[in-house]
């Protein structure tokens, strides 16, 4: 039977003897005489454990998780202290005595174990508690503070409208419940799927166990195993979804400030961009473009005609995304607040009456957003945006912030926990469904907006967001400062959250309070410039923040990585692409690719854009070195092409105009022309920069950029390989799949570190060569032709 214990003078129980256990199909019951747990068997790596103090189940649908596979190869046995489940991979052990589960790999490890007995229980909250060894690492858990590995402090999962990002400020505004455990050998994640409150202690309680407690009476969460961390993501990623395809023009440049108005302004900077000749696809418009900050309005003082501004705007390559925030003013004469209050898809207070708060409209009601309905509703409402032909919708404010609250303690100042939600009939308090609040109105703006653009790919950004956010928007750090201390900060942030399942992920490059300083904004830019999402964006009580507004120098700087942001564009889309299919992150911790090097698991001041692409960003003033640390392999210098062996540091030259960039060796890089925005010109010379090392393969994807209709198949896929040998090289071009006209008319190859001129080129179709003697490259210009081709060069 359970026991009790004291902790703190809080009465603690713990599950106690399992009297009985039940099959059925690929789930196992176990009672205890006050709980019981269940576990499922989704797969050869992954089993979900649930346990309920109430000896009854929730089982209100998942809002993170679309896929529950079902595992039926595996097996039960019973002994006399345990019951075993055996798959290929894992065997889970639950000891009958008390409960707890230890799980080991198909060699016997041990991967996760329960300390002292598997769950307990206080009459709020339900704990799990596992061994920490001294050689484990944490990674992941969304958007928190602090250095890549999050061991050794406690954290709480809780949306926050919370601006400072301090070091050791917790929490802030996502909530992402996926915990990857790496030991330098082998990972495993934890998913815990509850949008209650919920605490990781990764050892600031105790250096020898980790917990993770909710604060309901149930706990419910996912364990996988890797061996590896790639395979930990995308068995998240397979559970929660991956990222669909993104319009072309979302990885562009995107401005924004709070707020850019009246009508003439925005069409100013847009001119300015272009006559300054810096790339830009996007223009954001904040609060200030509603009537007195009325959802789905516009002010017509200010945007007398926003349609017709819009497709001004259009025809000079730009696209707009309007800020839309959850609170609806309460006003009587205001057709989304009376629709609401008919329709009943507002949170109500327990005596069912609506629940109003305070925010930028002033007094408010908040949709409640568990609602089919509502959600429905919401999404119908955008067409008073996107039907005038705005590109995309900018979710703020949807932790969600609630002014009328308050506290010195941020994590107050939002709806009351006894607001209640209903969650298509499985009605709770809002502390159970706090966190998922933003989630769902992602979720409703997405599906509003394939019904009124059902040819064009949703773009959406947030602030807020819950485990499977990637499946409906892109996130943005939220409110930062313009602080050398947040340009740090970003990078172990951005990374964490891409491990989490979301790849499109970004921060307010040059920092959105406090003024930055040219230095500050010039490296910011260079760091922004390699990460998924790329906005500029600023207070409204800042000094300007466009890239031409810090002196000449700086404005050369942002022009030149902004460019080559663009430039970048084939190999940039290309891992938006492989981000789509494995659910991996594009900003890469490089733990992520070289495990087995200790020097790289808790290093976050560096990072892989892509496979083959390393960034070493300056993030102190008055730098002009940088200490790199390069990881096993070659490396060449983006700029000066100087090659260098890896597991070593080195100390590069970093003035203010130069970014420390590393490519790694056997990469093939894709590149377009220069262009103001996407789309402006035809792609029809791809060049590719090729960096020898024995062998190299690469696979590109391309469609059109904008429609859906690669998912019937309109797409190319071109495979290129080269392989290198003592007398020369030979590289073959391949097309795979041809469902997509790339409208393609020569390739320009360039061979980096040939250190002989050839003596023999050939090629199954006409070319032209350059070999620059001083640079050591080898130039190849030919035609594609739409079959294979194979160049052989001898030297």
């Amino acid at each position: 039977m359970g026991f009790w214990e004291t902790q703190e003078n809080v009465r603690v129980q713990c599950t106690g003897k399992i009297d009985k256990f039940y099959r059925e199909g690929n789930t196992l019951l176990f009672y205890s005489e006050k709980a019981v747990q269940r576990v499922k068997v989704l797969s050869s790596n992954c089993i979900r454990i649930t346990f309920s103090s109430k000896k009854t189940f929730l089982d209100i649908p998942s809002f993170a998780v679309v896929n529950e596979p079902i595992e039926e190869s595996f097996s039960v046995q019973e002994k006399d202290e345990a019951i075993f489940i055996r798959t290929k991979e894992i065997t889970a052990s639950i000891d009958k005595q008390n409960g707890r589960i230890i799980i080991s790999d198909s060699k016997g490890n041990i991967i996760s174990e329960d300390i002292d007995y598997g769950f307990s229980w206080t009459k709020d909250t339900v704990k799990c508690k596992k061994k920490m060894s001294s050689r484990d690492h944490f990674y992941g858990l969304g958007e928190k503070t602090g250095y890549l590995d999050k061991k050794g402090r406690k954290y709480v999962m809780w949306n926050t409208d919370e601006p400072t990002h301090t070091p050791t400020k917790d929490p802030l505004y996502k909530t992402i419940p996926l915990l990857i455990t790496f030991n330098g050998h082998y990972a495993s994640g934890i998913f815990v799927d509850k949008t209650c409150k919920l605490w990781f202690d990764l050892g600031e309680e105790n250096n020898e166990y980790f917990t993770f407690e909710a604060e309901d009476f149930e706990m419910d969460y996912y364990f996988i195993y890797g061996p590896d961390i790639k395979r930990v993501i995308s068995t998240y990623c397979d559970l929660t979804g991956k990222m669909s395809l993104p319009p072309m023009w979302a990885l562009g440049y995107q401005q924004c400030r709070f707020s850019y108005y009246p009508e003439e302004m925005v069409k100013s900077l847009a001119d300015s961009f272009r006559q300054k000749d810096i790339p830009c696809d996007v223009i954001y418009l904040d609060i200030d473009y509603m009537n007195k900050y009325r959802v789905f309005t516009w002010n017509s003082n200010r945007f007398p005609d926003p349609e017709k501004m819009l497709k001004e705007l259009r025809e000079k390559g730009f696209k707009v995304v309007t800020i839309v925030d959850p609170g609806v003013k309460k006003d009587a004469e205001y057709d989304v607040y009376v629709e609401g209050v008919k329709k009943d898809l507002f949170c109500k207070q327990v005596t069912g009456e609506i629940y109003h708060g305070k925010v930028w409209p002033g007094v408010a009601a908040f949709p409640d957003f568990s609602k089919e309905e509502t959600r429905q509703w919401w999404g119908e409402k955008h067409q008073e945006l996107l039907g005038k032909g705005v590109a995309g919708i900018w979710n703020d404010m949807n932790e969600p912030s609630d002014f009328s609250i308050e506290s010195q303690d941020r994590t107050l100042c939002t709806v009351p926990n006894d607001v209640i939600m209903d969650n298509d009939g499985h009605p709770r308090t809002f502390a159970k469904y706090h966190n998922s609040y933003g989630f769902n109105m992602c979720r409703g703006t997405y599906e509003g907006f394939k019904k009124i653009k059902p040819n064009e790919r949703p773009f959406m950004v947030t602030r807020s967001a819950y485990a499977g956010i990637q499946r409906y928007s892109s996130v943005w750090t939220g409110d930062n400062h313009s602080w050398w201390e947040h340009l740090a900060a970003s990078m172990p942030m951005h990374m964490n959250i891409g491990l989490s399942g979301v790849p499109f992920v970004g921060g307010d490059v040059g920092g959105f309070q406090d003024n930055a300083t040219p230095e500050l904004f010039a490296r910011w830019m260079q760091l922004g410039a390699f990460t998924p999402f790329f906005r500029a964006h600023s207070c409204i009580d800042t000094k300007p923040h466009e890239p031409w507004e810090f002196g000449e120098e700086v404005e050369d700087i942002c022009r030149k990585y902004i460019k080559l942001r663009y430039k970048l564009l084939p190999y940039n889309y290309n891992e938006f692409y492989k981000a789509s299919q494995t659910g991996l992150p594009i900003m890469r911790p490089l733990v992520l690719e070289y495990a087995d090097d200790e020097d790289v698991h808790n290093l976050c001041d560096q990072f892989l854009y892509g496979e083959s692409i390393m960034i070493a960003p300056v993030y102190r003033p008055s730098t002009d070195k940088r200490c790199v640390y390069l990881p096993e392999g070659g490396w060449y210098d983006y700029w000066t092409d100087k090659v260098y062996e890896g597991k070593q540091y080195i100390l590069v030259d970093a003035p203010l105009d130069t970014l420390p960039i590393f490519i790694k060796g056997g990469s093939i890089i894709p590149m377009a022309p220069e262009m103001n925005y996407v789309g402006e010109k035809v792609v029809d010379v791809l060049t590719l920069e090729i960096y020898p090392d024995k062998e190299t393969t690469y696979s590109l994807y391309e469609d059109d950029g904008l429609s859906n209709r690669y998912k019937e198949g309109e797409y190319s896929i071109t495979n290129f390989e080269l392989m290198v040998n003592q007398d020369g090289l030979s590289f073959n071009i391949t097309p795979v799949h041809k469902g997509y006209d790339v409208k393609r008319e020569k390739y320009v190859l360039n061979f980096h570190d040939i250190n002989k001129e050839p003596v023999k080129i050939q090629c199954t179709d006409e070319f032209s060569y350059h070999y620059d003697v001083y640079k050591r490259i080898l130039s190849i210009t030919l035609k594609d032709a739409k079959t294979q081709q194979v160049i052989t060069v001898n030297y």
